[in-house]
């Protein structure tokens, strides 16, 4: 089939006088089994739908798998291993929108994400395919392995603690690691326990404890010719406040990041976050305190990530960056080093 209309690579929103007519929206892309996904979207026009296993291949380099679409659904058989990336092409005006599974669907592997596809500054889109957002990888599978070489990853950003790192070593390989050493007391405080009031001072804390991690990841960002993952055990705190001001970098509005925060409660699955332990073995507190936590059957599943009054735990650590700093971009440029130019670069790199 040839296209009627030029085709651009990013979501444009114009003005339509239709009101019969709108744009490809809710656009999303889920594993219903290990060799086959559906591409889901909401829109009345019909849309063309192309596959590549490239994020930047484009149209051009995809394969179309169909043709004038008007159900809002596509199912396809996939390479087990492999990680498809869509393209739904509006058949009325050629705009295009691209789609990727947002969680890898890996065997043993805990909340491992895209950041792509969210909106951001200039009307424009976080590129899919080049920042990841993880929890621990200690027990990945040789097919986990094997998928995630597909990525094409170039650099990890470990944001755990140095005793964690030491109990569950990621089994990702030929990536450039980075981590910095700290102890899991400096972020829990001397008790080692966790109940709601703990861990808002927790994430109270993570500004200050977590900016020299924080200028290691936004290095590695910056790089040209990166494609980056980074983690913590569990994917969702230290991982979570430092993609909250990622995705703020790159001006992706407030309640979007809130939503990605919260992903985790669905995407988490804490069995594969470490390593079995025997906490009577542990030398120190630290370690102690994370081998336990296979012994709560209250911690084998997702936690919802609000306090009793409903508010989400990433609020307390923006309001401490608020509070001290005055703003996000104050404190990325003060404590981590990222200045507007650096925005600028970064807006550059991974927005399209």
């Amino acid at each position: 089939m040839k296209l009627k209309v030029a085709l651009v690579t990013s979501v444009a929103v114009l003005s339509i006088s239709s009101s019969a007519w709108c744009r490809v929206a809710d656009e999303k892309v889920e594993r219903v089994a290990a060799d086959k996904v559906a591409i889901a979207w909401t829109g009345t026009t019909a849309v063309d739908v192309y596959m590549a296993d490239k994020a930047d291949a484009g149209v051009t380099g995809g394969k179309l798998i169909a043709d004038d679409n008007k159900k809002g659904r596509v199912e396809i058989s996939v390479d087990p291993t492999a990680r498809p990336y869509f393209y739904l092409v509006d058949s009325r005006d050629g705009a295009v929108t691209e789609v990727a599974e947002r969680v890898l669907p890996l065997e043993q592997g805990s909340n491992f994400r895209d950041l792509g596809g969210y909106p951001a500054a200039g009307g424009k889109h976080v590129r899919w395919g080049m920042m990841f957002r993880s929890g621990g990888t200690p027990v990945l599978t040789d097919a986990d392995l094997a998928r995630i070489k597909r990525l094409a990853l170039t650099d990890m950003v470990d944001l755990r603690s140095s005793e964690e790192r030491v109990l569950a070593p990621s089994k990702i390989e030929d990536v450039t690691y980075t981590a910095i050493g700290y102890s899991m007391t400096r972020l829990m405080g001397p008790q080692m326990k966790i109940d709601t009031s703990n861990l808002g001072r927790t994430y109270r804390n993570m500004p200050t404890l977590l900016a020299p991690q924080l200028r290691a990841l936004f290095a590695k960002l910056a790089e040209d010719g990166t494609t980056v993952v980074y983690n913590c055990s569990a994917g969702q705190d230290r991982t979570g406040f430092a993609t909250a001001l990622i995705l703020s970098a790159l001006g992706v509005p407030r309640d979007v990041i809130f939503a990605d925060y919260h992903l985790s409660t669905t995407y988490r699955r804490p069995q594969f976050e470490t390593v079995k332990m025997d906490p009577d073995a542990m030398s120190t507190p630290a370690m102690k305190y994370i081998a336990s936590f296979q012994r709560d059957p209250a911690l084998a599943k997702p936690t919802v990530l609000k306090d009793a009054q409903g508010h989400a735990f990433l609020e307390q650590a923006l309001a401490e960056i608020d509070e001290k700093w005055g703003s996000v971009e104050v404190y990325l440029a003060k404590e981590v080093g990222v200045d507007r130019a650096d925005i600028v670069k970064l807006r550059a790199k991974y927005l399209e």
